[in-house]
């Protein structure tokens, strides 16, 4: 399995706190890119602007991902 797959097997264990839907399946990952020293970027947003764990989802993707 390549990196990139693991990445968003790792991510769709995230629910969204208000939708019982994973943050991937959701739409809320952009992209997911993993370059020559796999080194991961994900690009992503969060359901509304106000979204009360816009401090907190970020990290906790990050931290599953690690």
């Amino acid at each position: 399995m390549e990196l990139k797959d693991k990445v968003i097997t790792e991510i769709k264990k995230i629910y969204d706190p208000e939708i019982p839907v994973n943050i991937y399946d959701l739409g809320l990952i952009y992209d997911v890119k993993v370059d020559k020293e796999n080194v991961v970027e994900i690009k992503m947003t969060l359901t509304t602007p106000n979204c009360p764990v816009a401090e907190s989802l970020p990290k906790e993707v990050e931290d599953s991902v690690k």
